[in-house]
């Protein structure tokens, strides 16, 4: 009897999962047609463009999303089971509170690891192509920063015409083999600026160690060599990385494997922390959510209003994501480790769960 309410259990809760996600994914592609066909209203592309890179665009949101995806699922599952009386059978048969909780928590744990190992690679490959097919499409932009394997690069207009910035990332704050090419408004290679370092901290960067290249018509007209030199910028420290914050395109994979390769490429160290911490903790959110689910349906077994928890769902997913949101900004203003800030509001619910789950345990 107990193998076979295991895997009522198990196959049920795999079909409310799957249920959930196609919902999510619903939603995720109505909403994100509506923002791919205004970025391609003014362009000449195949109908089928905006749909064809929303399908990439949004398996990688719903891997962002599935704590919550996990969250409304438990809910939806434990709340069926206890209104159709299954959960009163259970319990007739042996089955807690507790032994309900830890089997369909432990399948969202399980479910996490599949994520980060088998289903994020491929999501990490459909973002990059989705981040490298916008791309393609937004050479006319006026302003473009760019990251490859061949360092950092800047496109930007001024008042004397376009402006090439090739570099390397060293450290926080600065970059190092900065080359800076600049053209008139018609396109005329003007000026070439060589710096083996530069300070981007502020709109004012600092170049030091610089050798500049005055060009003609006719060729080299001018060199000039500087211990400092200084140029006026959009583009700061902060600036940039805020356009880099978005480690969809690298997998969990890669971040275990190939850490230190990224760092020397010259991806953010701070926020390359962050995104391995955040795909690490997922499983245990997954759990902790389960958890949460349970807590709030199990303390009882009269029917209820789905209605009623289907709103408390939306408000505890609210807070829940607001309280992420603001332990991030506590860790990226250094008020806590980013790190800490990571897991923080994991061990928060965690601590709220357990106390929660003895609990229902008793009932």
């Amino acid at each position: 009897m107990n193998k076979i309410i295991l895997k009522y259990l198990l196959i049920g809760y795999f079909k409310t999962f799957i249920k959930t996600t196609m919902l999510f994914y619903c939603f995720g592609i109505i909403l994100n047609l509506f923002e791919e066909i205004e970025f391609f209203k003014n362009l000449d592309v195949p109908i089928f463009t905006p749909l064809y890179l929303t399908s990439l665009y949004i398996p990688g949101l719903l891997l962002q999303l599935l704590p919550f995806i996990i969250f409304i699922a438990s809910m939806k599952f434990i709340l069926d089971i206890r209104n159709n009386k299954d959960l009163l059978t259970m319990k007739i048969f042996g089955f807690s509170n507790f032994k309900i909780f830890l089997l369909l928590a432990s399948t969202s744990f399980f479910l996490g690891w599949i994520s980060l190992f088998f289903i994020n690679p491929v999501t990490s490959v459909m973002s990059k192509y989705y981040e490298q097919t916008k791309a393609s499409y937004s050479k006319d932009i006026e302003h473009l920063v760019t990251f490859n394997k061949n360092g950092l690069w800047i496109k930007e207009s001024t008042d004397f015409g376009e402006r090439i910035i090739s570099a390397s990332s060293e450290g926080e704050n600065k970059l190092k083999d900065v080359t800076i090419y600049r053209f008139d408004k018609n396109y005329n290679l003007k000026e070439k600026i060589f710096s083996k370092s530069a300070d981007i901290e502020k709109n004012d960067w600092f170049l030091e160690e610089v050798n500049v290249l005055k060009i003609s018509n006719i060729g080299i007209s001018e060199e000039i060599s500087k211990n400092n030199f200084s140029i006026n910028s959009i583009y700061t420290y902060e600036k940039i990385n805020s356009l880099f914050k978005n480690f969809d395109t690298l997998s969990f994979i890669d971040l275990l494997f190939n850490y230190n390769k990224l760092v020397k490429k010259g991806y953010n160290n701070l926020f390359l922390k962050h995104s391995f911490h955040s795909m690490l903790s997922m499983p245990f959110f997954l759990f902790i959510m389960t958890a949460l689910a349970a807590i709030l349906i199990l303390n009882t077994l009269k029917k209820s209003n789905n209605l009623k928890f289907i709103a408390i769902g939306i408000v505890a997913c609210v807070i829940i994501y607001y309280l992420k949101d603001l332990s991030i900004a506590l860790g990226k203003t250094n008020r806590i480790s980013l790190i800490l800030a990571t897991w923080m509001p994991i061990i928060i619910i965690g601590i709220f769960s357990s106390i929660g789950i003895l609990q229902i345990n008793e009932k």
